[in-house]
């Protein structure tokens, strides 16, 4: 029996930096797309998440993989501004686009955050050639767990799971506050 997998939420980006023109899920059908959700003060984010994605974007064909980063501010909203994040994007050379995910007017959950109900950051979004979301991770995913679920993506156009439910509860359930495994929201 397989599993239905559902659309993948367009994302909603208040800005972009590293593109000149701005990046849909429907213009990068027939990729695999890589959605790295983060926050430049989350321990995690920058020891692990960013790291991982820019070596995503490294060992991985353009033609074939897509990464993204998404800047998804949930706390510390005066300390993360456009301005700060273009210097720790500069200064970590980090080249692939990443959008600031737009706020929400009656919450501190960004738009995109919501639609996509992260559970807090690092989180890495795995979204198929058709554009149906296939894994939503919350918290530190194993480099060569992640580098599996994307070689398969690339290869194949059947639905399977991508990693073991007892993997993600672990690693979702490591802790509260901000610390080494990531930063949970409330």
């Amino acid at each position: 029996m397989s599993r239905i997998h559902p659309p993948a939420p367009e994302l909603q980006v208040e800005r972009w930096l590293n593109t000149e023109v701005p990046v849909t899920l429907e213009s990068l059908r027939g990729k695999v797309v890589v959605l790295h959700a983060f926050q430049m003060l989350c321990p995690a984010c920058a020891t692990h998440g960013l790291p991982q994605a820019k070596k995503t974007r490294q060992l991985f064909a353009a033609k074939d993989v897509a990464v993204i980063g998404l800047h998804t501010v949930f706390e510390h909203h005066e300390a993360m501004t456009p301005a700060a994040l273009e210097a720790f994007v500069r200064e970590y050379r980090y080249v692939f686009p990443i959008g600031i995910d737009r706020p929400s007017p009656d919450s501190s959950i960004p738009q995109t955050m919501r639609a996509y109900q992260f559970q807090g950051t690092p989180s890495v979004v795995l979204i198929d050639r058709q554009g149906r979301l296939r894994l939503s991770h919350f918290g530190l995913l194993d480099d060569m767990s992640l580098g599996a679920a994307i070689g398969q993506l690339a290869a194949e156009d059947v639905a399977a799971p991508l990693i073991a439910d007892a993997v993600r509860e672990e690693e979702a359930a490591a802790g509260e506050g901000c610390g080494d495994t990531g930063c949970p929201v409330g």
